[in-house]
């Protein structure tokens, strides 16, 4: 009998605890979040997850998104990835550079989205700078079958539920980062 007792004061309390903790998080009770704390967040999530979808549009306006094997971000949030020049994304950043960058998480039940302004960068310097030498098979001659890709954040949108870094309980809006312009 004791340890039936036991086990419906345990469950009561673990009922109890997860009432709790839903009541916080729908009453809109959630912690704030620094700019810095997210940008860490973010750049957490980033790193550990490496691929990426780079999200740009087409001569008609569709989305195109394609996995990119992204460098981890830069002091500034800046995101580079290398691609062939004759690519697809290469003329649709030239002709609207304005692109979307989407990571996620599974494991942790987390993403980030990037809203930026995107550039073709055929720099010797940074083609160096930015390479990977498992990339050599796909870019046998670096001068001419290289490029890279420049993402400048614009907005920056982080979740993380099991960190408790969520939307919005009413709208769902992502916790949020707005960079200024250069």
């Amino acid at each position: 009998m004791r340890s039936r007792e036991f086990a419906i004061r345990f469950c009561a309390v673990v009922v109890l605890i997860c009432a709790a903790a839903l009541t916080a998080s729908v009453s809109g009770q959630q912690r704030q979040w620094s700019k810095d704390e997210l940008i860490a967040e973010a750049r957490e999530i980033m790193t550990a997850t490496r691929y990426c979808a780079l999200i740009s549009l087409d001569k008609s306006g569709r989305a195109q998104a394609r996995t990119m094997d992204a460098f981890a971000p830069d002091e500034k949030m800046v995101v580079w990835f290398g691609t062939n020049p004759l690519s697809r994304k290469v003329a649709e950043i030239r002709r609207h550079p304005r692109v979307t960058l989407y990571y996620f998480d599974r494991e942790n039940q987390a993403y980030v989205t990037i809203h930026g302004i995107a550039r073709v960068v055929n720099d010797r310097n940074e083609k160096a700078r930015h390479w990977k030498d498992d990339w050599k098979a796909f870019y046998p001659d670096r001068d001419k079958n290289y490029l890279l890709i420049e993402v400048q954040p614009v907005t920056l949108e982080v979740v993380n539920t099991k960190k408790g870094l969520v939307g919005d309980s009413k709208t769902w809006r992502p916790p949020t980062v707005e960079f200024s312009r250069r």
